[in-house]
């Protein structure tokens, strides 16, 4: 088959399943809109809620950052943030990484495809970019909600900290884009699980659910302080040491620490997966 594409007239393998075209397909899916319009409804969800509810208020003389979400547009973007990334901001990444190669497979589309003929690296390296970026397009999507809305109902002003001061208005933006950037790295590891298994199995749910079941495992053993420094190695350690760029001064050890720790897990993940489908009989 390589030798008959290789020498037909016009054939060139980097052009075969074009990003645009991958990207058109899944904009196109329900499971997109869906997802899209959850992240979007949320922020106003958490609004109705402290309308419901009240202004927040620390408890036992104690402030976080939920209680200082309604302080300003600012303030209600990062709280929104903070109530999302251990779980929900996990399920889109799951969902883009772990859909993709499954549902082509429980379709039966994955063989035309490579009969068309797409390289199997070229064909999996289109659909992770498309994954990775529509990820990052659901994670910005959130914040960027929020702060709109949060502005509209709390008005625009500067970062209240929970330690105490506040970042001005014109450092605000920029921090909460460091913020949003260490998430999506983070989020990488899921990523990679959700990928490599989508390579695995033919029904998309199995590796969604994997992805998010994996990661949910990770939460625990963090929470298991027995284990002592060996919790370092675990990427679920780090998920919120984003929180260090939420300080006067910008920390950011633990950000870097996290980072190094969910790319190189992710890094190995998307070898995995590349090497596996390289030799996987495809049958579907």
């Amino acid at each position: 088959m390589s030798v008959l594409t290789d020498s037909a007239p016009g054939y060139r393998a980097r052009h075969t399943l074009p990003l645009r075209v991958e990207l058109k397909r899944q904009l196109k899916r329900r499971r997109t809109l869906a997802m899209g319009i959850v992240l979007a409804v949320l922020p106003f969800v958490l609004i109705v809620a402290f309308a419901v509810g009240g202004t927040p208020g620390g408890a036992n003389g104690r402030v976080t950052l939920m209680d200082t979400a309604t302080a300003s547009g600012a303030n209600f973007a990062a709280t929104s943030l903070f109530v999302s990334a251990g779980f929900l901001l996990v399920v889109p990444v799951a969902l883009f990484c772990g859909d993709t190669v499954a549902s082509e497979a429980s379709w039966s589309s994955l063989r035309y495809l490579l009969a068309a003929p797409v390289p199997r690296a070229r064909l999996l390296g289109s659909k992770l970019a498309v994954a990775l970026l529509m990820s990052a397009a659901a994670m910005v999507l959130l914040p960027l909600v929020a702060l709109a809305a949060g502005t509209a109902a709390y008005g625009w002003g500067p970062l209240e900290l929970p330690t105490g001061g506040s970042l001005a208005a014109g450092d605000t933006v920029p921090r909460l884009a460091l913020v949003v950037a260490f998430i999506f790295v983070s989020q990488l590891v899921t990523a990679g699980l959700a990928f490599w298994l989508s390579t695995k199995t033919d029904a998309p749910l199995g590796a969604v659910g994997g992805a998010v079941g994996l990661t949910i495992i990770g939460n625990v053993l963090d929470a298991v302080t027995a284990l002592g420094s060996w919790r370092d190695f675990l990427p679920a350690h780090w998920q919120f040491a984003w929180v260090d760029a939420l300080q006067p001064q910008l920390e950011r050890t633990g950000m870097a620490k996290g980072a190094a720790v969910s790319v190189a897990y992710a890094l190995v993940l998307f070898a995995l997966a590349f090497r596996g489908f390289a030799r996987k009989d495809i049958v579907s």
